[in-house]
């Protein structure tokens, strides 16, 4: 069983772990907006019982530094590069892919149309997409909130406005407070929320988005094991990111390929498709090509 692995935005530095990058079929960089940024001040990530709190509020070069110093280093690794995209308005999320759009070895744009640790911009998510799309003919995929209880009708909205294809999902807003203080424990007090607690939201996106579009969808949120996985795609997704388990396992990639296989076979299933509903089943054509 082939299942694309991907890592979620921001959960990975591939300048720093090449190799850990390598052994996915896609990188997916960190959020790159328009200026740098320095981000939210610390304390910016605060574990919990069941997962991991952060706000790092978009920390990063802009754009310009991004293309300069950390684009050709990001192309010596050998895999499909996504980029991430974030901004404040829809005139920023055009000026970033504007500029993407003329780099070579850039395979897909995924646009993070939901980080819960900045202000939000003023138009929807299908604006948003809808702008980026003018800017540029790369594949481009929405990256939407657990946030909402009707998810789909998003999904619907962005595929209207482009969207090649869905991210799923983002971390969903949380806090947490210290046990003497009781008091936040990051400076800004809420933050995203993700780790082992949020793949039944994940589950839940994944399942109503794949009802809803014909869009290839990559699914994330709590995979720890390679059972996590092949639920995702059972579900409807057709390739895996892999999030906060890289923090403490490196070597996840690789065990969580593995696992997914065995996995499989247990269930008697001999191709992805095989894992997927069959009311729902996509094509992985235009995923990590």
């Amino acid at each position: 069983m082939s299942v694309p692995l991907l890592n979620a935005s921001g959960c990975l530095d591939a300048v720093s772990a090449p190799e850990v990058a390598r052994g996915l079929d896609a990188f997916v960089t960190k959020t790159i907006t328009p200026l740098a940024r320095d981000g939210n001040p610390p304390v910016r990530i605060a574990e919990t019982a069941h997962g991991l709190l952060n706000s790092i509020g978009l920390q990063g070069p802009g754009i310009d530094g991004f293309v300069r110093d950390v684009l050709p280093r990001l192309r010596e690794l050998g895999v499909s590069l996504w980029v991430s995209v974030g901004g404040f308005s829809a005139a920023d999320f055009a000026r970033v892919c504007e500029r993407l759009e003329q780099e070579e070895g850039i395979d897909t744009i995924e646009l993070n149309l939901s980080c819960p640790n900045v202000d939000e911009a003023p138009e929807t998510a299908a604006e948003l997409v809808a702008a980026a799309r003018g800017a540029t003919s790369k594949p481009l995929y929405a990256k939407l909130s657990p946030a909402q209880w009707d998810v789909a009708t998003s999904a619907r909205a962005v595929a209207a406005a482009g969207a090649d294809g869905l991210s799923l999902v983002n971390t969903i807003r949380g806090l947490a407070l210290d046990e003497h203080t009781l008091q936040p424990r990051l400076a800004r007090g809420a933050g995203g929320y993700s780790g082992p607690a949020l793949k039944p939201i994940a589950l839940a996106a994944v399942w109503a988005c794949a009802s809803a579009v014909d869009l290839p969808i990559v699914g994330m949120g709590g995979v720890q094991s390679g059972q996590d996985a092949l639920e995702l795609v059972a579900a409807g997704a057709t390739a895996v990111a892999l999030g906060t388990v890289l923090f403490g396992d490196p070597g996840a990639p690789a065990r969580i390929r593995a696992e997914l296989i065995e996995a499989a076979r247990a269930l008697g299933l001999a191709g992805p498709a095989a894992a997927h509903r069959s009311s729902v089943a996509k094509s992985d054509e235009n995923t990590c090509k």
